[in-house]
This record gives structure tokens, C-alpha cells and sequence, in this order.
């Protein structure tokens, strides 16, 4: 603890975002520089709780008081040691986390939580700058060959891992770069893909080998791939979109997520001049109120949308922590994203009835009508449909699991009740040799359970080659899938 009355002496503090008119002008990341005299208040906050409920909170187990610390003291490089003990790729998590440790903060029981995430990230970023983030060689190699399928933060983290310990590892992807939806899914304006870069050209230093466009099923036979490796990891995420199955569905312009994001992307890799589904002029409705409905929000804002609107069918959560949400829980409360913050109308409790079309089978509105909770499921209110224009509609509904493939069947793998692929506690399938990390068999999840799980599987795979392990183990990995 660096300063005992740190959170008596000073509030809490965020970096300020870049003004609204300047920032949906560009696809840059959306804060200012935070004042290192200001994290340094930020991170004297952190208080000598006894028992640290911010490491549970963490799917990883980061080291959260320890860091803060060393930062409050001055001591950076000491702090990149102790966050890189526990954590790959904290640039990643710094950016894109919800922060579950800030709910379980002991000083968020009765005040502001600790700016876990923000000293977080300017752990990590002052790391880079200082040139101290360098590929940390294997003292010997083992001869063990391991392929991990999916370039996600589960199969990224698990690929380092095993890497640095001395085996061979060749990591597939069936996109043309290396990152999963870190690299398509997730808008610039959240993580600039530089970040991306860096580790992976980090990565390929210590060994990792990258191959992308390589398609399973397609022109990599999954076949040949058991045969010629000693291993083989499953990190291919759940990526099986949710539908909305209602009457005018098959419109044209009405489309997924994750057929909206990428190609805006590529807009900003330099492989497409323009995005071929485009809010410009539009009249958008999202209906989905999650982190992906608020990255479409975000991207719309950006191709200059006539109007955004982005319905949920839950009510509206509350500003403070129900009674029946206490602490240390995940606080379901109100909150306002950069996206929100820029624009646009956010509707509750409302649900869609079903698309109009025009005479060019465009869409042209929905039906939506509000609901109200009973018995456990939505039921429509009477009276209250109402016909909401739209050019452009954005299902952001989440998803329901991996996508099921002839390969997958090859495997003979065995699949839940939820679609997920079935693994025992050590992260391996019914196939012998064949290892499931991240949302493909933990089913949709947090990038840090994502990297937790392929530390953890690393941790799996490493013990079934050698006999042993000397890799660590995130306190709260579990290879059980959730409730």
C-alpha cells in the first residue's frame, strides 16, 4: 500500500475523452493522456484492505494491490514484471475489459472503486515506451510440436505460453490477419490495432510461427493436422451469431454485428477505400444493448449515421448497486460509453415485432412494442407497438456458441446443451491430444477469461507433453463450463 489515507486524500479519477466533434472525425483511441502525477493519486487509492477481493474479481488473478504499489512508488519496471506474472497481454485487457476487479474493489463498498484498469493500462503502455516488453527466449526446446487454432486472446495467450517454455507452435487463423475479433470485431476507436501488432512481431520472435488464411476444413485437414502434431488447441471463440427469427427478417439491409464490423476494419487497414454496409445517412437501429451493440453505435457515429437508435429488451438498470446486486458481484448498473456519450437514443424494455419493408424489399421500420417481465420471460404490453424507422439495422444479439463445422465433426468432439465443445478439467476434449481454451468451450465470455483460459490450457498441454509443468495457473480458471 503506498499511501495509507490515499483514498481519504483523493477522489477518483479517469482520463478525459477527446471532444465528441473532434473524435467522430477520426478512428483513433477516444482518451486523452492521463497525468502521471494523477495516476499516481490513482494508484495511492489502492488501500490496505487485508484481503484483496479486486484478485478473485479478476478471471486472471492479477496481482491488482501489488502493482499499485510499485506505481505509486515510482517503480514501473517492477510493475510490468508483476502485471505480465499474471497477464499477457494487459494492453488488450487495459482497453477492452469491463474491469469485474473495480466491482469487487473493497473500497467500492461504500465509495469510488480503485482506477484498476486505467494504471493498468499505463503500466503496459509506459513498458512499450521504455523499450522493457522484449520476447522472452526458451532456455531449451522440447521437440514437442503444438498447433492452436484461432488467433483470439485465448489461443494468443496459450500460444505464448507454450512457446516460452520450449515448444514448437503454429497458430492457424482463417482470417488475413493475425487476432481474432480483437482484430475485426473490435472498432479502432477502442484498441488502435498497433497493439496488435507489436505482440504478435513479439510473439514471432520468441518462435510462434502465424499462418493466416488457413482455413479448416477447407485447405487445412484437420486430419493431418492431429497426425503431425503432439498436440492440438481448439481457440476458434463463439462466433455461431445469435438470429432475430421474426416476420421480415429477410429484408435487405438488415444485417449481423459481425457482418457490420469487419469490413469497417479493413477500411482502416488500408484493404478497402470504403465499407460495403455503410451508415452514411442512415437511419440505424441496433437492437442489442451490449459492448458489440455499442461498437456498431460507435462506428455509425463515425460514417456519419442520420439518427442511431439501439434498443434492449432489459429495463434500464439502475445508477447505483441493487440490494439484490451486492458487493463483490459484477455491478449491473447504467453505464455510458464513449459511443453513448456521442449520440443516439437508447431505448429499454422494448422488443422488436417484426420488419416493413418497402416495394424494393428494403427495409424501411420496425414494429417494436415494450415488455415487462413475468415468470422469468418477456410478455408484450398491450397497446404499445409503435413503428420506429430504419434504413439500416444492426442485430448486436450476442452469440450462441462455436460454429459448428464437418471438421469439428471429424474430431468426434462431444457438445453440450449449449453448443459448447465438452472438455475435462485439464482443458482436453474426448479426443485424446485435442484441448479446448477460451469461449469455445467456455461458451461467450470476457477477454480475461479468454486469456485466463489459454494460460490455463497452455498450463493443460504443457503437463500432458512433458509429464510436469512449471507454467502458472490462474487462480480462478476453471475448465467447467458456466451455469
Amino acid at each position: 500500500m503506498g499511501e495509507p489515507t490515499g483514498f481519504l486524500k483523493w477522489d477518483r479519477a479517469t482520463p478525459q475523452r477527446r471532444r465528441i466533434e473532434v473524435r467522430v472525425q477520426d478512428w483513433q483511441e477516444v482518451y486523452e493522456k492521463f497525468p502521471a502525477e494523477d495516476l499516481k493519486h490513482q494508484a495511492g487509492r489502492c488501500m490496505d484492505c487485508g484481503i484483496p477481493f479486486c484478485n478473485n474479481g479478476c478471471p486472471l488473478g492479477n496481482l491488482i494491490p501489488d502493482w499499485n504499489d510499485l506505481v505509486y512508488r515510482g517503480h514501473w519496471k517492477d510493475a510490468i514484471e508483476r502485471l505480465h506474472a499474471t497477464n499477457n497481454f494487459p494492453e488488450f485487457t487495459g482497453r477492452l475489459c469491463p474491469a469485474p476487479c473495480e466491482s469487487a474493489c473493497v473500497l467500492g463498498i461504500n465509495s469510488d472503486a480503485v482506477t484498476i484498469k486505467q494504471v493498468e493500462v499505463e503500466i503496459i503502455d509506459r513498458a512499450w515506451s521504455e523499450g522493457w516488453v522484449v520476447p522472452q527466449m526458451p532456455s531449451k526446446k522440447t521437440g514437442k510440436r503444438v498447433v492452436v487454432i484461432g488467433s483470439g486472446p485465448a489461443g494468443l495467450a496459450c500460444a505464448q505460453q507454450l512457446t516460452r517454455v520450449g515448444h514448437d507452435v503454429v497458430v492457424l487463423e482463417r482470417a488475413d490477419r493475425i487476432g481474432g475479433l480483437l482484430r475485426y470485431g473490435i472498432p479502432e476507436f477502442k484498441m488502435e490495432k498497433h497493439h496488435i501488432e507489436r505482440r504478435i512481431d513479439q510473439m514471432q520472435s520468441e518462435g510462434t510461427v502465424f499462418r493466416t488464411n488457413a482455413v479448416v476444413g477447407e485447405n487445412v485437414d484437420i486430419d493431418v493436422l492431429v497426425a503431425s502434431n503432439d498436440a492440438v488447441v481448439l481457440a476458434c471463440g463463439a462466433t455461431a451469431w445469435r438470429d432475430l427469427p421474426v416476420a421480415g427478417r429477410e429484408l435487405k439491409n438488415i444485417y449481423q454485428a459481425m457482418e457490420y464490423l469487419p469490413p469497417a476494419n479493413k477500411v482502416q487497414q488500408g484493404d478497402l477505400l470504403t465499407s460495403p454496409i455503410s451508415a452514411t445517412g442512415k437511419h440505424v437501429v441496433i437492437i442489442g444493448g451490449g459492448d458489440t451493440g455499442a461498437d456498431c453505435l460507435g462506428t455509425a457515429h463515425r460514417q456519419g449515421a442520420a439518427s442511431v437508435t439501439q434498443l434492449e429488451i432489459l429495463p434500464q438498470p439502475p445508477v447505483a448497486r441493487a440490494t439484490t446486486n451486492p458487493w463483490p458481484q459484477w455491478s449491473f448498473i447504467y453505464r455510458t460509453s464513449s459511443a453513448h456519450e456521442e449520440g443516439g437514443e437508447r431505448l429499454f424494455s422494448v422488443t422488436t415485432d417484426r420488419f416493413l419493408g418497402d416495394e424494393k424489399n428494403n427495409v424501411r421500420a420496425l414494429v417494436i412494442c415494450e415488455v415487462k417481465s413475468e415468470s422469468g420471460s418477456f410478455v408484450k404490453i398491450e397497446g404499445t407497438e409503435r413503428e420506429w424507422r430504419a434504413d439500416l439495422v444492426l442485430l448486436a444479439l450476442g452469440f450462441v456458441g462455436p460454429e459448428k463445422s464437418s471438421w469439428i465433426d471429424q474430431l468426434e468432439v462431444q457438445i453440450d446443451q449449449r453448443g459448447n465443445i465438452v472438455r475435462d478439467d485439464s482443458y482436453m476434449t474426448n479426443a485424446k491430444g485435442v484441448f479446448v481454451a477460451g469461449d469455445m468451450g467456455r461458451g461467450q465470455s470476457l477477454i480475461v477469461w479468454a486469456i485466463a483460459e489459454g494460460r490455463a490450457a497452455a498450463a493443460a498441454v504443457d503437463r500432458y507433453l512433458m509429464g510436469s509443468t512449471d507454467l502458472p495457473v490462474p487462480i480462478v480458471a476453471s475448465a467447467k463450463p458456466l451455469n
